[in-house]
């Protein structure tokens, strides 16, 4: 089956599927080369845990609300996004590949090094894993190392390093389930780190060493970018739910109490607290209330940061690149939002340490909602949908046109195999006033 040509779309749409939160974005690249976020949507997540879906109809649910409400905020449908993936599932290695070429008088082109990619797709993994992502580390042409491009060199043997992704094909699968249940094709899934990575990074500081640690609801993960290129990923089974589990526990509070008292009160460094404020929390249908101590609240915090940051400084030694990193370390996620949490780390990792925004490759005029932390992966996910979409060629047809016939000869029918066909906006909104008018009249259309 011939798969159809892809056409550079006017709006991109990516969509961040978390532990706590699903977010939808749409977006463009403006005339000056800066992301141009168009319309944003959050929604609670409630089928995912540590970036795992357990429960696809819940998952679905949320994912037709945060699309339908972007779509109705920008002006047009989302017929495909970029969507991450995370969780304890995703491992990593490095792995040595060879090719041989038959003939050295020809330059070394983008056919061998993609052959040589490609092969690594061959290589055995643990039952059930799949890979997610190789990528390139350095090349050997013959007897010269350390090449970063070997295009347009002559050679016989050409080897490289490669850094490969892998995870639960079952979990890779679930997220592409669920995008595709609420009728949207899927043009590709990415680790949620390295988005990350792509949002609150610049160019010095990926070509100098830096670790972004991206602190979410169900994990926290781990990329080291060196010389501009990423060095290692790993993922810590914790986050800020694991905090906030330890607080309900430890202070006989409600969960969403618990929340609250994290995110208003909370500190990562008790030392930090001054006095020793006391919180009183309402009881529960006329109960009598509860007495919080304030530094009591932060050594039950800081306990378990530290066990965090223990774990990144584990993976951050196993990269081999802790010493490299000049630029320190970058803590992005809800959880760097928490009161002292750069100076724990600092401490701990014994880097410098610094919150990363998401905003360095945005336009101006910005929703200022999706400057916090929070919002890193959605951003980084954005970036790298509209950067993809940059390299596919123009349509021969505008997106006011008619493109049934063109979609036809194409095969773009064929494409979509397995995805449930949408309404577009105009349908929906021609179904909703005669509906309006004519109460009477049944349509079994979904909506």
């Amino acid at each position: 089956m011939r798969q159809a040509q892809q056409y550079k779309k006017e709006v991109v749409f990516a969509l961040d599927i978390g532990t706590t939160k699903v977010v939808a974005l749409a977006g463009r690249k403006n005339e000056f080369d800066r992301i141009e976020i168009l319309a944003s949507s959050t929604v609670e997540s409630n089928g995912v845990v540590r970036g795992m879906v357990y429960n696809i109809d819940k998952t679905v649910a949320a994912i037709k609300k945060a699309i339908a409400q972007v779509e109705r905020k920008c002006g047009s449908q989302a017929t495909e996004v970029v969507v991450g993936i995370a969780g304890q599932h995703i491992k990593s290695f490095q792995h040595r590949g060879v090719l041989t070429r038959e003939n050295s008088d020809v330059e070394i082109n983008n056919s061998d090094i993609a052959k040589l990619k490609h092969d690594m797709h061959k290589i055995v993994l643990d039952p059930g894993d799949k890979i997610i992502h190789v990528i390139p580390q350095d090349y050997t042409v013959d007897n010269e190392k350390g090449i970063l491009d070997p295009k347009g060199y002559n050679g016989v043997r050409l080897e490289a390093n490669f850094h490969i992704i892998t995870g639960q094909y079952t979990a890779y699968n679930n997220i592409r389930k669920c995008v595709e249940k609420a009728g949207i094709k899927v043009s590709e899934i990415i680790l949620e780190p390295i988005a990350s990575s792509k949002a609150v990074l610049n160019r010095e500081e990926t070509e100098a060493g830096v670790a972004v640690v991206d602190i979410g609801g169900g994990t926290t993960d781990i990329t080291v970018i060196h010389e501009n290129i990423i060095r290692h990923t790993g993922v810590v089974p914790f986050g800020g739910s694991v905090i906030t589990r330890d607080i309900k526990e430890g202070c006989i509070v409600m969960n969403e109490q618990a929340e609250k008292l994290k995110t208003k009160y909370g500190s990562a460094l008790a030392d930090k607290i001054v006095g020793n404020q006391i919180i009183t929390i309402p009881g529960i249908r006329g109960r009598e209330s509860k007495e919080v101590s304030q530094k009591n609240l932060a050594h039950i915090i800081q306990a378990r940061m530290e066990e965090i940051f223990d774990l990144v400084y584990f993976e951050l030694t196993k990269s081999g690149y802790q010493n490299k990193l000049i630029a320190g370390v970058v803590l992005t996620g809800g959880g760097s939002l928490l009161a002292n949490v750069k100076e724990l780390a600092s401490f701990h990792l014994g880097m410098s340490a610094k919150i990363g925004e998401p905003v360095e490759k945005l336009a101006h005029g910005y929703f200022k909602n999706l400057a916090s932390p929070i919002y890193s992966t959605s951003v980084g996910l954005l970036i790298h949908a509209v950067n993809r979409n940059d390299k596919l060629p123009e349509p021969p047809y505008s997106e006011s046109e008619n493109k049934e016939d063109i979609e036809e000869k194409e095969g773009n029918g064929k494409e979509t195999a397995g995805v449930e066909p949408r309404e577009s906006i105009w349908e929906r909104f021609v179904k909703k006033t005669t509906d309006f008018i004519s109460p009477q009249l049944e349509d079994d259309r979904e909506l």
